[in-house]
C-alpha cells in the first residue's frame, strides 16, 4: 500500500513539473525558460523545446531575439533553429543580429561546459551554431548590401 501511494505521489509530482513547473504560473516566459534549459533528449524536453520553438515562430514581434542567450539556450538549439527557419523572412538587421548570435555560440557553449552541459551537448550546439551562421551569412550576402 505504501509503495502504491509513493507511486501516485511521484506520478503527480512529475505531472506537476511537466505541466506547470509546480509554480502554478501561467506565465509563458516561465515555460520558455524551462524549455530552453531542458537540453536532454527525453520526451519531456523535446516537447518543451517544441513548444518554445512554436511560440517563437508565432511571435510577430520577435521579442525573443532581444533576449540574450546563454549556454543552455545554445545547447537546446531552439533559437538557432528558429533563426534558420525564419531567415528568408528576417530583415537585414535581424539577419545580422542572428548571425552575430550564432557566431557567439561555440565560445558561449565552451564556457557552458561548466554549467552542467555534457561534451556531446556542447559539440552538438556548437556545430548547429556554425551551420546557422553560414546559412544566415548566405542570406545576408544574397539580400543585404
Amino acid at each position: 500500500m505504501a509503495e502504491r501511494n509513493a507511486l501516485i505521489i511521484l506520478a503527480a509530482l512529475v505531472s506537476c513539473i511537466a505541466m506547470t513547473g509546480c509554480g502554478g504560473t501561467a506565465d509563458p516566459a516561465f515555460g520558455q525558460q524551462r524549455g530552453l534549459k531542458c537540453v536532454d533528449d527525453s520526451n519531456v524536453c523535446i516537447s518543451q523545446r517544441k513548444m518554445v520553438y512554436d511560440s517563437y515562430m508565432a511571435d510577430k514581434s520577435r521579442a525573443w531575439m532581444r533576449q540574450p542567450p546563454g549556454p543552455h539556450e545554445y545547447a537546446s538549439g531552439v533559437r538557432l533553429m528558429a533563426y534558420s527557419k525564419m531567415r528568408k523572412n528576417l530583415s537585414c538587421d535581424e539577419l545580422a543580429h542572428g548571425k552575430e548570435e550564432a557566431d557567439r555560440g561555440p565560445a558561449t557553449l565552451s564556457a557552458g561546459a561548466h554549467a552542467g552541459l555534457t561534451t556531446a551537448q556542447v559539440a552538438r550546439g556548437a556545430m548547429l551554431a556554425r551551420e546557422v551562421s553560414r546559412e544566415l551569412a548566405g542570406e545576408l550576402a544574397r539580400r543585404c548590401r
